[in-house]
């Protein structure tokens, strides 16, 4: 035994001295490592000892690691030992190895975490992550993340600078949306300088953007001042900038500061029909007939004369005020002043309508819209099949659907969500399911939401088929499922007694990180109970409790500032 054991011993150090020739050729650390490694498969090596195994992890952890840096090989372009610490070099690879799993926003983002001091190391460190930079990556940069106003204003100054961002309006207006939502004035103010100074000057948008961030912050004064100061950015104080003012503080219903401003103003500098038209509809919108009159009356004063779009607000602000008939009687003299209805004003008096519960008038506006050959809208047809809707007049609501895509309407987004919603909280869910067929043929995006409530209807009612169906357009469409989605499937599965396949969906979740509620998990392991399979019921136990635990510890851990 002992002659095996330095034959084992020997060609260790052989091997040593063949491979790694700067080992000393003393054995002894070979051995001292090696003699704690489980041998017991080599019938001719005797297992070792419990001394042997105790004293071997008692041994000093420091001279473990001093024996490991001495067996370290030596570095191909060096001729001296490679100590067994991590190098500059080594931790700039590692770096580099995280960075590849990162998006390049999120690189450029991280050049922040690292506290650089001075602007030229920032910008270096920028141009170091090899970023191919784009305008879209510019905007996802400062639109997201948590990065302050003067670490917002370097990153674009450093974009800017690069070929393949364009040194124009539009990259500016991005800049501008950013430090205005996030309320870095003085950075806005700061960018718009640099405009100014680089001869790029400021149009209506961005002046629109800049006031609205000062009037969206409930600081009107700012955006008064603004105004007046607006040379200082290369732009002018006149009617054209006053109307982007008046119709800032008119959305954000500070109707009383625009009026306020509009008569100060007034007889110092030249109102258009477009001014007394913000006006009008800041009023309209609270239903102040009284101050309408008033504005009315100052408009003609000027020799300007109502347009239909003056005419829609005056509707507007009478339908709020409940006054409908004397906005039926407007309507009527509309086409004696010159102002034949248009789409605007046929809405209009539909919604008025429709305020007060009246939905036939509704609809014979809408025919007689139809009659005088004034194309509906979007706006128009949601507002009746809503209507229709919230009337329960399924029927209806799918016949004025179908005129819509007739027409060549397409509905957007949030309006297929707005007409699959409510059809989806009574009933079985084949009206949805018409509406959602026909919109995904005519091209219209579904939205997450919509898919949602197609899942919830379908699983309820036992619907498994289309609930798969359903599931595999989502994902084809681009959605991830989360929490809701597996659940909806799983209590469709479950409904239908597909309990294996709802079994393999929760595994799935399970894997992803989603642990269904208590509600969906009970209602399956219930019923894998009464069918007698114990077995799976407790591996899907397990596996359900080692998810609750990880989340457990996920949410405890992201409670304290932790995030994985």
């Amino acid at each position: 035994m002992a002659s095996k054991r330095r034959g084992f011993v020997g060609l260790l150090a052989q091997f040593n001295r063949t491979r790694y020739p700067q080992f000393p050729s003393n054995s002894s650390i070979s051995f001292s490592l090696f003699s704690t490694l489980d041998l017991t498969k080599t019938s001719s090596i005797c297992e070792p000892s419990y001394d042997q195994i105790n004293h071997a992890s008692n041994m000093d952890e420091l001279s473990v690691l001093k024996e490991l840096s001495n067996l370290l090989p030596i570095h191909p372009k060096t001729s001296t030992y490679r100590p067994f610490t991590e190098s500059s070099s080594e931790k700039q690879i590692q770096c580099r190895e995280v960075d590849g799993y990162l998006a390049p926003a999120e690189k450029l983002r991280g050049v922040f975490l690292q506290k650089l001091s001075g602007k030229s190391a920032i910008e270096s460190s920028l141009t170091g992550t090899s970023v191919d930079l784009t305008l879209d990556i510019v905007a996802e940069v400062v639109n997201r993340g948590n990065l302050g106003g003067e670490a917002m204003v370097t990153f674009f100054n450093w974009a800017v600078k690069h070929p393949s961002v364009p040194n124009d309006l539009q990259t500016y207006h991005i800049i501008l949306k950013a430090l205005g939502r996030r309320k870095f004035f003085k950075f806005m103010e700061e960018i718009l300088n640099e405009m100014n100074k680089h001869g790029i000057h400021p149009n209506s948008e961005t002046l629109s953007i800049a006031m609205d961030s000062y009037v969206r912050a409930r600081k009107v004064s700012k955006a008064v001042q603004m105004f007046q100061r607006l040379e200082e950015f290369g732009s002018k104080s006149d009617t054209e900038s006053l109307n982007v003012l008046l119709r800032r503080l008119c959305q954000r219903s500070h109707v009383g500061t625009a009026n306020s401003l509009f008569l100060a103003l007034s007889g110092k500098m030249p109102f258009n029909r477009t001014t007394y038209n913000i006006i009008i509809s800041g009023w309209s919108k609270i239903g102040k007939v009284s101050e309408i009159e008033r504005s009315l009356k100052s408009m003609m004063e000027d020799e300007l004369d109502p347009d239909c779009l003056t005419f829609s607000y005056i509707l507007e602000s009478l339908g709020r005020a409940g006054r409908i008939d004397d906005a039926v009687g407007v309507f009527d003299q509309m086409q004696q002043k010159g102002c034949p209805p248009d789409t605007v004003a046929y809405n209009v008096m539909i919604s008025n309508f429709l305020s007060v519960g009246d939905l036939d008038s509704s609809v014979k506006y809408y025919e007689k819209m139809l009659e005088m050959n004034c194309a509906p809208d979007l706006d128009t047809y949601t507002k009746l099949i809503s209507a229709f809707l919230k009337s329960r007049r399924v029927a209806d609501a799918l016949e004025m659907f179908d005129d819509m895509l007739c027409r060549g309407i397409f509905p957007n987004t949030g309006a297929v969500t707005s007409i699959i919603e409510p059809l989806c909280n009574f009933g079985p869910p084949h009206a949805a399911m018409v509406i959602y067929k026909k919109a995904r043929k005519v091209g219209c995006r579904i939205s997450l939401k919509a898919y949602k409530l197609l899942l919830m209807r379908l699983s309820r009612f036992g619907k498994c088929g289309m609930v798969l169906k359903v599931w595999d357009e989502m994902q084809e469409s681009g959605y991830s499922s989360d929490t809701d989605v597996y659940e909806y499937v799983i209590n469709g599965l479950c409904n239908i007694g597909q309990l294996e396949n709802a079994a393999l969906v929760m595994e799935e979740s399970l894997c992803k990180g989603f642990c269904p509620s208590k509600f969906i998990y009970s209602k399956l392991n219930n019923k894998l109970m009464d069918a007698n399979r114990v077995e799976r019921a407790y591996k899907l136990f397990l596996k359900v409790k080692k998810a609750r635990r990880a989340e457990n510890s996920r949410r405890f851990w992201r409670a304290n500032g932790w995030h994985f």
